[in-house]
């Protein structure tokens, strides 16, 4: 059986550790708290992160990085502020082009850096794959189908990978396109915090249309001006990610732009501990796009209101105010 690890025991972790066991892989499924996996390894469910989701028999929970380190693929499924912290404690302990493929969304804050740069800057003897797209951890972990995609600098290996993890319920296309499968899986989080504030705020289906499309137009500047193929961006990790957690309360980004329409303040909105990336995420993404003066209002109306320099009715306001133009973004990017 093809040995495989995940580490980070989160929701996303423990169903990604599923998914590869019914697969037909052997699993380690690390987590850095020893009394967690040896709950995990008495009960046989990850109680504190996956309820109700029973781990496959071939998931070993394990504390030891080093066993993770041993596999023949290694997937790194914690969030993307604590990345760089594990990358750096696998460094030492994994031997040189053992695939390594990133399952965070979003980007590091102070460095502005992507997963898959974060990976190549703390440990380049070993090729960034990045796996992003519309899938919630509890429809993967029950085996529910789901289409995601698998990026790679080099084509051939992002198939290969996406061979090695792919089951009949779970389909994994391939692109050598990093940048904008990475920039779909990071911005999608800060729209999905407006698409919940837009719902919160009772403020109709057909504004919440229109909320998820203009967001996809700011997508879709944002990627030109990083290079990323339009084509990508139109895919399951751009659009298909965005329609996604634009429209469920399943996604946390979405839950708490949702408490936050509804009046509950930033702070008791994430009183439950849950991780909000988009709430991470919205500060950095609109510097790199005030760096590259990309026009990105909904996105800076979510920084806005996050930071308290904005009230949500005031943002709302300023968007339904701005001046009338023609809808030319998108489409000349397809045109590309």
């Amino acid at each position: 059986m093809r040995q495989i690890a995940v580490v980070g025991a989160g929701a996303w972790g423990t169903a990604l550790a599923n998914l590869a066991a019914r697969a037909g892989a052997q699993v380690a499924l690390w987590s850095r708290e020893p009394d967690h996996v040896a709950e995990m390894a008495a009960t046989g469910v990850n109680a504190r992160r996956l309820p109700g989701v029973p781990l496959a028999p071939n998931v070993a929970p394990t504390a030891d990085l080093a066993v993770a380190a041993s596999a023949a693929i290694i997937l790194v499924a914690v969030p993307t502020q604590a990345l760089r912290s594990a990358i750096e404690a696998l460094a030492p302990l994994v031997p040189r082009n053992i695939p390594i493929i990133l399952c965070a969304k979003g980007i590091e804050r102070g460095s502005g850096l992507f997963p898959s740069q974060i990976l190549s800057s703390a440990l380049p003897r070993n090729p960034a794959a990045v796996l992003s797209g519309p899938s919630f951890a509890a429809d993967v972990a029950r085996g529910l189908p789901t289409a995601v995609t698998l990026a790679a600098a080099d084509c051939a290996y992002a198939a290969e990978l996406a061979q090695a993890l792919a089951a009949p319920w779970f389909r994994l296309y391939h692109s050598d396109d990093l940048v904008g499968v990475e920039i779909g899986g990071a911005a999608k989080n800060v729209l999905a915090i407006a698409s919940g504030i837009a719902a919160g705020k009772k403020l109709g289906a057909s504004a919440g249309a229109a909320l998820i499309a203009r967001g996809f137009a700011e997508l879709m500047r944002f990627g030109q001006a990083f290079g990323a193929d339009p084509a990508t961006l139109m895919g399951l990790s751009g659009l298909g990610d965005l329609v996604l957690t634009c429209s469920s309360e399943q996604s946390r980004n979405f839950s708490f732009g949702l408490a936050l329409g509804r009046g509950v303040h930033v702070d008791a909105a994430l009183a439950d501990g849950k991780l909000v990336e988009g709430m991470h995420t919205c500060g950095i993404l609109m510097d790199l796009a005030r760096q590259r003066s990309v026009d990105m209002p909904i996105c800076g109306a979510v920084e806005a209101v996050i930071g308290g320099h904005m009230t949500i009715d005031a943002a709302i306001e300023a968007l339904l105010n701005r001046p009338a133009k023609p809808e030319l973004a998108s489409a000349h990017l397809a045109k590309r």
